[in-house]
């Protein structure tokens, strides 16, 4: 470790023993963890923050479980201490955490991501079925451990992959709770930047950054082809092909925008790490690897990286020695590369017949999952309401009298939120947008 990283360690742990030692109990809302064994060979993470409400019992307040994206991102760590728990990698207190607003369940899911282990290399999941299947074992462990939450609305949040997952976790969990296997109460699911149909994000790249002057023509032309090689192995059935050639459009885009930012258009520094092609070497495809480079390591940052393998993981007490968060993180992306480029619009179109409401929410500043490829998909739906919310006017959302915050449509049991000045990760740029957005889905004052 180089003195820098010395100092952080230290640093960080001195803050760890004034703020989540025994003061604990006094100044942070209650706390709970633990593992679940959702297979053999396979251990996933939970970690519950109690809801800190400044007038209500969190009995009286919807509990929300978040997922990352990735797969192989940890929702205990990125999502927590980056986005909307209630405290930041420096452990200050965020002021727009929304337990304030909620109890929140972070999972780490697929098993082997942050946290969560698996003790065998066969035991990652390799599919979106598999990931639901996985997580409705935890729930029913969670929700029987812990009655009081079973009659709380239950919401699923989500970011970028974990939006795919969560679809079809909240499907299943529909259709267990309806056959009366699971006990709980589901308020509705949220698609935040979400990958539900990767195709249309593709596709939608290169004329979105030539739009706004980021390709040329004859950069559009070279985007443009390997999109549409990506179309043609998905029409034949080659997912894990068409995973690469998404990697090698992503590399002709970095190639013709001078590095763009994926996850917010206006940072032109790649996410790709400096050391790239000794990392990639580490894979058996180096397209897999780059794309693990790209969107999975980035929320392994080296300031994260040691506050959960350091203090955070001596807090917790119950981490296995054997595991390092975030160690499987590549495995657990390698293993779902025959998935990644699997649509699930009809998993969201049997979400909104089944009357569960269903959020898409997306930040303007995304290039991976833009909302210009977000749109698409949603116009392919069959939800019979499509034409009566296609045809309303979008609302503009107000955070004070004058500026724009967003603009959104409700119709029924689906809306849609325009984040506006927000990259991918929504929560984390614009705070107070994704709080008054979050009181309007949970329909609180």
């Amino acid at each position: 470790m180089t003195a820098t990283g010395t100092l952080i360690g230290i640093v960080t742990a001195a803050l760890i023993a004034l703020s989540w030692g025994r003061a604990v109990e006094v100044s942070d809302s209650k706390q709970d963890w633990d593992y679940v064994t959702v297979r053999k060979d396979a251990h996933m993470f939970w970690w519950l923050y109690y809801a800190d409400h400044p007038t209500k019992n969190y009995t009286e307040v919807p509990l929300i479980m978040w997922l990352q994206g990735g797969p192989g991102a940890s929702g205990c760590g990125f999502g927590n201490f980056e986005e909307i728990g209630p405290r930041d990698t420096k452990l200050i207190p965020r002021k727009s955490s929304w337990t304030q607003l909620a109890s929140l369940l972070f999972v780490d899911n697929p098993v082997g991501t942050g946290y969560s282990y698996t003790t065998n290399s066969e035991a990652f999941a390799k599919d979106v079925d598999t990931v639901a299947s996985d997580m409705l074992v935890l729930l029913n462990v969670f929700f029987n451990a812990k009655p009081e939450f079973q009659k709380i609305p239950f919401y699923i949040f989500s970011e970028s992959y974990g939006g795919k997952m969560a679809a079809a976790i909240a499907l299943a969990l529909h259709k267990a709770i309806t056959a009366g296997s699971i006990k709980c109460t589901l308020g509705g699911v949220a698609l935040g930047d979400s990958w539900i149909s990767p195709i249309d994000s593709v596709l939608s790249w290169g004329p979105y950054l030539y739009s706004i002057s980021l390709l040329d023509e004859s950069g559009l032309k070279e985007v443009q082809a390997v999109a549409d090689a990506v179309q043609d192995a998905l029409s034949k059935g080659q997912f894990t092909l068409a995973t690469e050639l998404w990697s090698q459009t992503e590399d002709v885009i970095e190639k013709n925008t001078d590095g763009v930012n994926f996850y917010n258009i206006l940072t032109k520094e790649s996410l790709m790490t400096r050391d790239a092609a000794k990392n990639v070497a580490k894979f058996k495809s180096p397209y897999i690897g780059r794309l693990f480079l790209r969107h999975v390591q980035p929320l392994h940052n080296d300031i994260l990286d040691e506050l959960m393998n350091g203090p955070i993981r001596a807090k917790l007490k119950i981490i296995p020695d054997s595991v390092r968060w975030g160690g499987q993180a590549g495995q657990v992306f390698t293993n779902m590369a025959g998935d990644f480029m699997k649509p699930v619009v009809d998993v969201v179109d049997a979400l909104l017949s089944a009357g569960i409401n269903v959020t898409v929410y997306n930040g303007q500043l995304d290039l991976i999952v833009d909302t210009v490829g977000q749109e698409t998909w949603v116009k392919q739906l069959q939800w019979k309401k499509l034409d009566e919310f296609r045809n309303l006017r979008w609302k503009p959302l107000r955070l004070d009298e004058e500026e724009t915050a967003a603009f959104y449509k409700i119709w029924e049991n689906f809306s849609f939120y325009w984040i506006l000045k927000a990259g991918h990760m929504v929560p984390a740029d614009q705070p107070l947008t994704s709080l008054q957005m979050l009181k309007m889905i949970m329909k609180q004052t």
